[in-house]
């Protein structure tokens, strides 16, 4: 008795690129909002983001003189990526709104895109935590607070970043990032050891304090390994809020329906015994 192979998993399928992408619109719709105003809290939360970015490099332009390291901070490039994840996905949310939500753009763009745009979910839903617990554990001080400028910069993009995260997490239907992912985010995290050093090699300043190995000495590897082990349980920590809200919504979806059926049920009755009560009127066809 012979038996087929199992069909292979091409690589876009275990990238979590599906053929059809993504047919239950789970990119563009929400848990608790409608597909409008998901659109509208994305957008807003973008153009915010865009405000914080534009005024905090002007600032630095202007005031510090600051502004050609300000891309050499994983703050300020994570953050970016925060934004324009926020702006993609509020327009493609729009579209889906518009097109009588039917479809989207992304749907019917080239796959390389479709995966672009999932990894970049990937890294704002994990990243932002890496750089809060980093910030506030380690690099936080007495000027984190000292100046109005200082305080709003540092909540908006040491922990509003997170807050971030945690909307598109656990208020849309976006599914559990693949676990192919996962490798792709660390060795984007590793790349930025290269824009740190190079930073340090042609503007001499170190973008963080615990970098310099002169300083830290040994330290230095343990804490490029911490940041590696912080972005896997920030991977994990992503996933597992993302499928406990899937199930919940699933829960409570499912509640929904039954409560709905039993109700229906319930009025057939009514209604059966309302016409079956003596003296009820019953029509006659003519």
């Amino acid at each position: 008795m012979s038996t087929k192979p199992a069909p292979r998993v091409g690589l876009y399928a275990r990238l979590g690129v599906s053929e059809p992408f993504d047919p239950d619109h789970k990119l563009v719709t929400s848990p608790v909002f409608s597909p409008l105003v998901l659109a509208i809290i994305r957008l807003g939360l973008a153009f915010y983001g865009l405000f914080v970015l534009l005024f905090h490099l002007i600032w630095d332009a202007v005031k510090t003189h600051e502004a050609d390291s300000f891309f050499s901070y994983f703050t300020h490039l994570s953050y970016t990526g925060l934004v324009a994840y926020y702006f993609a996905a509020g327009v493609q949310s729009l579209c889906y709104v518009r097109n009588r939500q039917k479809s989207y753009p992304l749907q019917r763009w080239p796959r390389p895109l479709q995966f672009l745009h999932l990894l970049l979910y990937s890294t704002i839903s994990s990243y932002p935590f890496v750089v809060t617990v980093i910030f506030w554990a380690l690099l936080s001080g007495p000027s984190t607070f000292g100046t109005t400028f200082d305080g709003w910069t540092n909540i908006s993009e040491h922990a509003m970043n997170s807050l971030y995260a945690l909307i598109e997490i656990l208020l849309t239907n976006v599914g559990p990032s693949p676990w192919l992912h996962l490798p792709l985010c660390i060795i984007m995290l590793a790349c930025y050891l290269g824009v740190a050093y190079i930073t340090h090699a042609t503007q001499g300043l170190y973008t963080y304090s615990f970098l310099d190995p002169h300083k830290e000495h040994a330290k230095l590897a343990g804490y490029i390994v911490g940041v590696g082990v912080a972005e896997c349980l920030a991977f994990l920590l992503a996933r597992a809020l993302t499928l406990i809200r899937a199930r919940l919504a699933l829960r409570l979806g499912s509640r929904s329906r039954t409560r709905s059926s039993d109700a229906d049920s319930q009025q057939t009755i009514d209604d059966w015994e309302e016409i079956e009560r003596p003296g009820t009127p019953v029509a006659h066809a003519v």
